[in-house]
């Protein structure tokens, strides 16, 4: 199955231009989130080097932002670059959990490969499985409770666009290969 950036743009695009003035916009280096302002008048949520697994990712942190979040220029948080500590890692991975369980459940729904990111190429990640361990509990939390409202229209949007199984079966979450 052929993911195209085209195609991830149109469904987000089409699911919440109108409702949210929000648009999914093929990025540079590194991906940013950035309100409406007086230059652009629409929220623009830009995904790094045109990967297709960057806009799962950050289109998953504007799922998980509430409404004041998404005033905000990266929602408001932090962002230690790459090289971070192991201790920095910890907390990064932390805020981390839920949008990586959304990206792997919207992954899964577009027919996609995920991979857990630690996003600390250059520095010392430590031990990654307890974070693996908590994107998977995060997702059996969503399969038994369901998702968010605008991550389940953009589930059922990968869904009917891609032709993959309506129902988020958690056997398809194997954490071995994340």
């Amino acid at each position: 199955m052929e993911h195209k950036l085209e195609d991830i743009i149109a469904i987000f695009n089409q699911c919440f231009e109108d409702e949210y003035n929000t648009r999914l916009v093929k990025g540079g280096e590194e991906p940013i989130y950035l309100p409406a302002n007086d230059d652009v008048p629409y929220n623009a949520i830009y995904f790094a080097r045109g990967f297709y697994s960057s806009a799962l990712h950050e289109i998953a942190h504007w799922l998980v932002a509430g409404k004041e979040r998404r005033k905000l220029e990266d929602f408001g948080y932090w962002y230690e670059p790459d090289g971070r500590s192991e201790e920095r890692q910890r907390d990064f991975e932390k805020v981390e959990v839920k949008p990586q369980a959304l990206e792997w459940i919207l992954a899964t729904a577009a027919g996609f490969r995920y991979f857990a990111s630690a996003d600390n190429l250059n520095g010392n990640p430590g031990d990654t499985q307890p974070f693996k361990q908590a994107v998977y509990e995060q997702v059996k939390t969503y399969v038994e409770k369901g998702l968010p409202k605008r991550a389940e229209i953009l589930r059922k949007a990968l869904v009917a666009f891609y032709g993959t199984e309506d129902e988020i079966d958690l056997a398809k979450f194997d954490i071995a290969r994340i």
